[in-house]
């Protein structure tokens, strides 16, 4: 009798024992599942310990997580959406993101010190035009440069047709050094949470920029607009604000290094609040630019940011779009002409929109950096406000 109880109890720990720790969970044969009901979730995984006979908690959640972990590395590397590691344990992706922000930190400083140089090289090749021009004509050398004659002659004698002409830009325009290579893409948004009648006006400015591509804002901040920017190769940032359910203001930002430009706009007037007249469509091919009375520093400056929004047309386009300069004041107008019994008679169709634009502030970066250099700065209040003009 005794025997026989003995044997029945060896027999019953042996049906419960605890598997042990370096048996794999995945090895154990696997329990079939009904029909209709779903495997291997979390649920399903904690049963396991239940069913393995273990009554510690702390032990089945340990048996879960490992299987848990296991099965996301599976699916990770299946899919590849795990988050793969290098060597320092950081993610490749973040890896590569930081890469990225530390490369443009480093062209960032390149730029501002090439752009800290520009005045000295503009200093020293206006030296060296007097040097050269008295040479020419025979007249005495400047009391202010008699000290530095000897040094600038030389250099001047050194200079061949390409040196000559360093430092002789009269716009800092060393952002749109490379803009001819290709063609502007502009990236067209408005501010958060716009009206019907901004969205509208942004539809049209759509239209006016033939190379634009118009996204809603939802709820984006600065850098992650920028980041986009960057990511799908766009050339300019276009966003439009509103007071009151009226366009006030136009920000337009270059890419990679800036410049960014702030303008106010006023006199909207848009192509649906021309009802009674037939304005037609808008034409899709690339416009001729006229850019009427820039021609101060300043005012070639706008000059260029603006003129770079838009494609070279071909000679035989047949729209217009003009920005004439009025006492600080641009005028932006849109028109397609006819010249229906030759070159002397033309005929202009007005096809919208309109509005004016007054620039307040350059900003020598992009959009989003908050600590870069004020380029120019409007100040209406100062006396030497009236010498900087377009």
């Amino acid at each position: 009798m005794f025997c026989f109880v003995h044997v029945l109890y060896v027999s019953c720990v042996r049906i419960k024992r605890i598997p042990t720790a370096h048996a794999s969970p995945t090895d154990r044969p696997k329990k079939p599942t009904e029909r209709g009901k779903p495997t291997g979730g979390a649920a399903d995984v904690g049963r396991r310990g239940f069913e393995l006979g273990v009554t510690d908690r702390r032990r089945r959640a340990k048996i879960s997580s490992v299987v848990v972990g296991r099965r996301s590395s599976v699916v990770g590397r299946g899919r590849g959406r795990g988050r793969a590691r290098r060597g320092n344990g950081v993610p490749c992706r973040r890896r590569r993101r930081l890469d990225m922000l530390r490369r443009q930190a480093r062209l960032r400083r390149e730029f501002v010190y090439r752009k800290s140089l520009e005045g000295k090289e503009r200093e020293l090749y206006e030296k060296k035009r007097k040097i050269r021009q008295c040479l020419e004509d025979g007249r005495p050398i400047p009391t202010e440069l008699r000290k530095e004659e000897e040094k600038l002659r030389e250099e001047v004698h050194a200079e061949d047709a390409k040196t000559a002409t360093y430092g002789a830009r009269d716009v800092v325009d060393d952002e749109y050094a490379k803009a001819a290579e290709s063609e502007p893409r502009v990236l067209l948004t408005t501010s958060r949470d716009p009206s019907s009648r901004l969205q509208q006006f942004a539809k049209e400015l759509k239209l006016l920029f033939p190379t634009s591509q118009r996204i809603n804002r939802g709820s984006q901040i600065l850098p992650d607009l920028m980041e986009l920017c960057r990511n799908g190769d766009f050339t300019d940032l276009v966003m439009v604000h509103e007071h009151r359910g009226e366009p006030d203001g136009l920000v337009i930002s270059h890419l990679p290094f800036g410049p960014t430009c702030y303008f106010g706009i006023s006199n909207t007037v848009m192509r649906h609040d021309i009802k009674d007249q037939d304005i037609g469509h808008v034409s899709e091919v690339f416009p001729h630019l006229i850019l009427e009375n820039f021609t101060s520093a300043l005012g070639k400056r706008t000059a260029t940011v603006l003129k770079h929004l838009f494609p070279e047309p071909k000679a035989k386009s047949k729209r217009v779009v003009t920005f004439a300069n009025d006492a600080d004041y641009i005028s932006l107008r849109h028109h397609m002409y006819e010249m229906p019994k030759g070159a002397k008679s033309v005929s202009l169709t007005e096809i919208g929109p309109r509005f004016e634009l007054r620039l307040y502030q350059i900003k020598l970066g992009t959009v989003e950096m908050d600590d870069a250099d004020i380029e120019w700065s409007l100040r209406p209040f100062m006396r030497s406000g009236k010498k900087a003009r377009l």
